[in-house]
């Protein structure tokens, strides 16, 4: 078993986790660069009978 399973968590949150401690550790300059990897996006989409359902606003 992986230590990561051992301690109880997902390869998700170990990754999320390992990158964190890694943009942490570099150096001021090239952190910056690092840190807008940082965010990500989601967009979630509906669907029904096989076609997307638009929410207009």
């Amino acid at each position: 078993m992986s230590a990561w399973r051992a301690a109880g968590l997902n390869y998700i949150n170990y990754s999320n986790i390992a990158a964190k401690i890694l943009r942490q550790a570099l150096k001021t300059d090239v952190r910056a660069e690092a840190a807008k990897r940082d965010s990500t996006t989601v967009k979630i989409t509906k669907w029904v009978d096989g076609k997307p359902i638009t929410e207009r606003a």
